[in-house]
């Protein structure tokens, strides 16, 4: 195969059954760093937000594997205190685009303003995702509503939500045989799941069980794609997208 790949991975705990066991480098990162330098060049394969593809379609997919879900995800929420209706902004983090246009697409016609910073209050609500809306949500009290991402768009789509794709660089040489690499490490770990699990701190494998079993799905398949494609479409609808791309070339 040559060089290794310069390979990233999102640094969230939801990455963990596709990338545990790598032996080669990887580099950890928020969603956008690591979006930004695989646009750049500098990482030839990333698993990275599903957005990215959407926004510049030039990339290969790793076929068969991918982190979504089919209802409850957990890890993508939004947090409000009085019904979503009277939001006016939504605090988010940069490393959130994938879910902050999911929320659009979610919010419709509803005129939300999207910032950096602030506190939740009667017309303004935060988004949270990946192990930092882990932990908001074991430690929240009943001063505040959830509304779990992944079931509304179950409930609005009738289809899985894909939130992060292999994604490979047009320009890598080794397309095929890292994304035979990938998918058979993620393949072996889903099927030994279990020890994945026990190698994880004592504290942590209660919720590793709850959130990898009954959470996410890692599955790319049919109705996985059907959900990235209607994802675009919702985002070119709103504006979020200038056309809807095509579907990438699968691997």
């Amino acid at each position: 195969m040559g060089a290794s790949p310069r390979l990233g991975c999102v640094q969230y705990l939801n990455a963990l059954p596709l990338i545990h066991g790598w032996e080669g480098q990887v580099r950890f990162d928020h969603p956008s760093n690591l979006c930004r330098d695989l646009a750049a060049g500098k990482l030839d394969v990333a698993l990275v937000s599903s957005f990215e593809y959407l926004r510049h379609p030039i990339y290969f997919a790793v076929d068969r594997i991918a982190i979504a879900s089919t209802g409850p995800v957990y890890s993508v929420i939004l947090v409000h205190r009085e019904p979503i209706e009277q939001l006016r902004e939504v605090i988010i983090d940069p490393a959130s685009e994938t879910s902050a246009n999911l929320l659009r697409c979610l919010l419709g016609e509803q005129s939300i303003k999207f910032v950096s910073d602030g506190k939740i209050n009667a017309e303004r609500g935060r988004l949270l995702i990946g192990d930092q809306a882990i932990r908001f949500r074991q430690r929240a009290g009943d001063e505040v509503q959830i509304l779990d991402l992944g079931a509304a768009w179950q409930e609005f789509a009738a289809l899985p939500f894909v939130y992060a794709l292999w994604l490979i660089r047009p320009d890598y040489n080794a397309k095929d045989q890292i994304a035979t690499q990938l998918r058979s490490l993620g393949n072996h770990n889903l099927q030994s799941l279990t020890k994945v699990i026990a190698a994880q701190p004592a504290e942590k494998q209660d919720f590793c069980e709850f959130y990898f079993r009954r959470c996410l799905r890692f599955d790319l398949s049919t109705e996985e794609k059907k959900g990235f494609q209607r994802f675009g479409e919702l985002c070119a609808q709103r504006k979020i997208l200038s056309g809807v791309p095509k579907p990438p070339k699968y691997i």
